[in-house]
């Protein structure tokens, strides 16, 4: 709650000379007992010279009044002169850049490049505004992007980061130009092409053409900080497809579960009207075990057993842990045409063990976000005019 502004404040001197009077003191008289000249009474009095703190203290011990009583008023007066003096508007629009700055992740969103920075309040609004599509500020968070959170306790209220996040993945899926229509058979019919790309990270820049061939878009936009995004579901119009990841954890095997969980959200056509933002989801991640949803039950699910089942790799996890062998996890992930590194993450998640085999996880960023349309990791996606 702000403090309230006195229409009109009097100098100090004012009070002082109350002082002086109640007492029968003159100036003169009030100079001697505190040491000081005649001359400064007399100016503190017309309000001519502020009460210094040694000032105050004299004051203070001379009318038995407290020094920080004293300096107060003097402090109460001095800013409201210059509010006298400043015009209103520009204290007006200082609030209200702070309150936007407070609000919103603006220094973030400057710095990546999707709002353009300026001082005036005003402008900035405007350009928060229209990356969330809508009129008016009290409108975001309602009608600006429906959403389905899955956070670590799944409350429905997405972070701010996480929301303008969201905007930015919109304004460029938007921009996206896709060939074909969306369809379910499609992409279905590609979830067997798509396994065969799992033994070699170079294969993963075939993703985007061929979730596109599906109409699917498919981007990553690198997540701001604090908002530990993994990915989301959205739809244009409630009919056009849209996958976007964030790429937070540069692993083969997390990209892999995110990606596959994405998808068997567009097939069962979850997000069509709330878009579904998956925060800490995958292999090892802070709530992968946790109580979920039961559409996130099942993409889950989708995501674990794609490469391998998952009853055959406890079977093959409960051997490796009586007879502990790096060959063994190279055998399973051959026989499993899947790369080691997709193996490794699952073992990490199910023995709790994230120090072990760390060799075999393999990095992906260098590959997808030289194919993908991709806005963040150093690259800025330019919307046309």
């Amino acid at each position: 709650m702000r403090d309230r502004v006195p229409a009109e404040a009097f100098p100090p001197g004012e009070f002082l000379k109350d002082e002086l009077e109640a007492r029968g003191w003159t100036q003169e008289e009030f100079a001697a007992i505190i040491g000081r000249p005649t001359t400064l009474v007399n100016q503190i009095v017309l309000g001519k010279r502020a009460i210094t703190p040694e000032a105050a203290a004299e004051i203070g011990a001379a009318l038995g009044v407290d020094a920080e009583y004293w300096l107060n008023l003097e402090t109460a007066y001095r800013l409201w002169l210059v509010r006298q003096q400043q015009e209103t508007p520009a204290l007006e629009r200082i609030s209200r850049m702070a309150k936007l700055r407070e609000r919103f992740p603006v220094r973030e969103m400057t710095k990546r490049g999707w709002i353009a920075n300026t001082k005036d309040p005003e402008e900035l609004e405007k350009q928060i505004l229209a990356l969330a599509q809508v009129k008016r500020p009290e409108d975001i968070g309602e009608s600006s992007l429906a959403y389905a959170a899955k956070q670590t306790y799944y409350d429905r209220d997405l972070k701010p980061v996480q929301e303008a996040w969201l905007w930015r993945v919109r304004q460029i899926a938007e921009a996206m130009p896709i060939d074909h229509a969306y369809s379910e058979s499609a992409l279905r019919a590609r979830l067997d092409e798509l396994r065969t790309m799992a033994s070699e990270v170079d294969r993963l820049a075939e993703i985007p053409k061929l979730l596109a061939e599906a109409g699917v878009r498919f981007l990553v936009v690198e997540a701001l900080p604090g908002a530990w995004i993994d990915g989301v579901t959205l739809w244009l119009k409630g009919k056009s497809p849209v996958i976007a990841l964030t790429l937070r954890f540069d692993r083969l095997d997390n990209f892999w579960f995110v990606l596959r969980h994405e998808i068997e959200h567009v097939l069962r056509g979850d997000g069509r009207d709330q878009a579904i933002v998956d925060v800490n989801i995958g292999p090892g991640a802070e709530n992968y075990s946790r109580e979920l949803p039961k559409q996130e039950k099942v993409a889950n699910d989708a995501a674990a057993e794609f490469f391998f089942s998952q009853r055959h790799f406890l079977s093959f996890l409960r051997d490796l842990v009586e007879a502990y062998s790096e060959q063994k996890v190279i055998a399973f992930a051959n026989t499993s045409n899947v790369h080691p590194a997709i193996v490794v993450g699952q073992i990490h998640n199910g023995l709790g063990r994230y120090d072990i085999l760390r060799k075999h996880l393999a990095k992906v960023r260098h590959v997808i976000t030289q194919v993908a349309v991709t806005d963040g990791f150093g690259r800025l996606f330019r919307l046309s005019p």
